[in-house]
């Protein structure tokens, strides 16, 4: 197997399911995941679905796919659908669609309070979930849904009658037809908040990322970075941090990002002269940033602007800079890789043309325009703008493929007919790729539920703060830990729930006792980046596990690497929660905003040099505590501060020049 299909084996198994049943099974998945999409569409398009019941057949189509496609071991069959698979499919669809067929009756006749059906149905969903995600998305997260649902049945009332130390055991307890009742018959579970965003907004912006894939926007993207940046020192890598950046803006994965840009980038690095792990690492930290990059972030993203009770256009405005600051810091960092291992450009002669590539993919710039258009300027609900950007790609899918087949004299007929295809691969690439969204949204809901009828965040709150003594630094880094250490198990979505649900609140109450004024938006944020830097994080780091697949590396360096360059992202988390003017929250005017940009971006220099121990030349201790210093006070907003900052660095700047000069004299005088 040749390491880029080893790759997309690895974004197959983790994001499409990696079995490929022949027959009539084969056909079957293709029309489930199909008419999921078809189904979204419709759902959208009406807008007249009760949102219980839509989020019930939106389940159920995801683990009707979860048991189709996903092998239960490494020894399962690829070819076929075992009997037993079949079989929880069909469980698994029945308990979804159990609460449509008996919505009157669960929401008027029964108000709640489940009957022996019920609870039979609720817990039949409830294990067919977790036994899903286990498949789907690994252990970690039905584990932990398991464990708090045990903790919700803890107590003097409760189906154990077993009670925990007075901090945590902040309620009397749930017999299990209360609890599986709650998380199944209300919308405080199951049917909560995050599948419902997944049921909605999430959605229609995979289908449009998959539709825009299958149009070929994804080589147009690398092909034009690589163009355009290939001759400048480094300049593969360079392509390959811009070129994760464009890909981000429409595709909310770093697996995909990582394998889909990394497939060209990769082999041109190592052939300009940057070793394979670093090349690796160059494109693990790139594509794992891809979540960050407005319009299209990853599905925490939309989950996010729920929970904050914004527009999901306001959202993507305050996550705007922080994004162009990680992929501008990056792209500095691959140049200083350059310079340390003293590497050459791409003669020109050996780039495709500009002009060529301009002419044959501008127009898949005209969805992306719009969709930002419809979500920023018009402010159009998240859904509708996603709606109608999916059915502008389907019609440019259709023109393109009929220009194309009428230019090589195959005919327009002919072209349209091989568009309709294109459009089907991606209606089945969307439905495959949401089950694991799916399946993380809905188990996280009961985690969330737990938290919502036991109160156990307050019992967390007074842990946090006494560990932490109330400070608010060391409860940031606690809680670093807590997301690194969670996304090793669960994916950025999942993991983003939780930490929502849990920590984001005892973080917001600290700061606000330590006397700091930090948006709500900051202290999400903060999480989620962390989130997804668990994606390139080992030992659990798909990203890395691609990226090294690509480039023919060991895995492990691979992946430290990439965590090494990804620490920068770490530190522009604390930027932001210690200056929320970087997220253009009470900015003044564009001077004050300038000022921000660059300040902040002097200080993800600082910080990204002094990590890597190299700025013009190799820096020394001194140097480097100097550079993490200017890091650290350009956190601090303030001119003063940025003085400082900027002194310190512009000061390490000249000892280096200095040093330079010194070495290319002495070098002058010894030939």
């Amino acid at each position: 197997m040749t390491e880029d299909n080893r790759a997309l084996e690895i974004v197959e198994e983790s994001e499409l399911g990696g079995r490929k049943p022949k027959g009539y099974s084969r056909w079957l998945i293709f029309a489930v995941a199909v008419s999921w999409s078809v189904f979204q569409l419709w759902a959208t398009w009406t807008g007249t679905l009760d949102p219980l019941k839509l989020r019930a057949i939106h389940l159920a189509f995801a683990l009707a796919l979860a048991f189709l496609v996903y092998p239960f071991s490494k020894k399962s069959p690829r070819d076929r659908v075992p009997w037993a698979d079949w079989l929880l499919a069909g469980l698994g669809v029945a308990g979804a669609l159990y609460v449509v067929v008996e919505y009157y009756g669960i929401t008027q006749l029964r108000g709640g309070v489940p009957n022996q059906l019920d609870s039979f149905m609720a817990t039949l969903t409830v294990l067919v979930l977790l036994a899903a995600s286990w498949r789907v998305l690994g252990k970690a997260l039905p584990i932990i849904a398991a464990v708090f649902l045990l903790y919700a049945l803890t107590g003097p009332k409760g189906a154990f009658h077993f009670t925990l130390p007075s901090f945590l055991q902040l309620h009397a307890g749930f017999t299990w037809p209360q609890a599986v009742g709650q998380l199944y018959l209300t919308t405080e579970g199951l049917w909560g908040t995050p599948i419902g965003v997944s049921a909605t907004f999430v959605f229609l912006f995979v289908l449009f990322g998959a539709l825009l894939d299958k149009a070929g926007a994804g080589q147009f993207l690398i092909q034009i970075a690589y163009s355009l940046l290939g001759t400048f020192r480094g300049g593969p890598a360079k392509a390959a941090v811009v070129a994760s950046g464009l890909h981000g803006m429409v595709s909310g994965s770093s697996v995909s990002n990582v394998v889909t840009v990394g497939t060209l980038t990769i082999p041109l690095m190592k052939r300009v002269g940057y070793p394979a792990e670093t090349a690796g690492a160059i494109e693990v930290a790139g594509g794992s940033n891809g979540q960050l990059m407005p319009p299209v972030m990853g599905a925490a993203a939309f989950i996010m602007a729920e929970y904050l009770s914004i527009p999901y256009s306001q959202l993507i405005v305050y996550a705007a800079v922080p994004a162009v600051l990680a992929y501008a810091t990056l792209f500095v960092v691959v140049h200083l890789e350059a310079l340390r291992l003293g590497l050459k450009g791409v003669p020109r002669s050996e780039l495709p043309a500009v002009g060529p590539i301009l002419r044959s993919g501008f127009h898949y710039l005209i969805p992306l325009g719009y969709l930002i258009y419809s979500l920023v300027v018009v402010h159009m609900t998240p859904e509708r703008a996603a709606f109608n950007t999916v059915l502008l790609i389907g019609l440019l899918i259709l023109l393109q493929e009929a220009w194309r087949a009428s230019r090589s004299g195959q005919g327009a007929l002919h072209g349209v007919r091989r568009g309709a295809g294109l459009i089907l691969e991606g209606l089945e690439a969307a439905g495959r790729g949401m089950v694991g969204i799916a399946l993380a949204t809905a188990s996280a809901g009961i985690i969330v539920g737990v938290v919502t009828i036991t109160g156990i965040g307050f019992g967390l709150s007074d842990i946090v703060q006494a560990l932490s003594m109330g400070n608010i630094i060391a409860v940031l880094v606690m809680t670093q830990i807590i997301c690194l250490i969670l996304g090793m198990g669960l994916p950025t979505t999942a993991n983003y729930i939780v930490m929502a649900s849990l920590v984001v609140p005892v973080v917001l109450n600290l700061a606000e006792k330590s006397g700091l004024q930090v948006p709500a938006v900051a202290a999400h944020l903060f999480v989620f980046y962390f989130g997804i830097m668990a994606d390139s994080t080992p030992p659990v780091a798909l990203a890395a596990y691609a990226a090294s697949a690509i480039a023919k590396s060991d895995f492990w360096r691979t992946g430290v690497q990439g965590f090494i360059y990804e620490m920068r992202t770490a530190f522009l988390a604390y930027m932001f929660f210690f200056n929320p003017k970087l997220l253009l929250i009470g900015v003044n005017g564009f001077f004050d905003g300038l000022e921000v940009v660059v300040s902040g971006f002097m200080g993800m220099l600082a910080f990204a040099s002094g990590v890597m121990g190299f700025l013009h030349r190799p820096l020394g201790l001194l140097q480097r505590l100097l550079l993490l210093g200017a890091a650290v006070a350009l956190v601090t907003p303030g001119i003063q501060s940025d003085l400082v900052g900027a002194g310190l660095l512009l000061l390490v700047y000249i000892w280096q020049r200095m040093a330079s000069a010194r070495a290319e004299l002495r070098q002058g005088s010894n030939p």
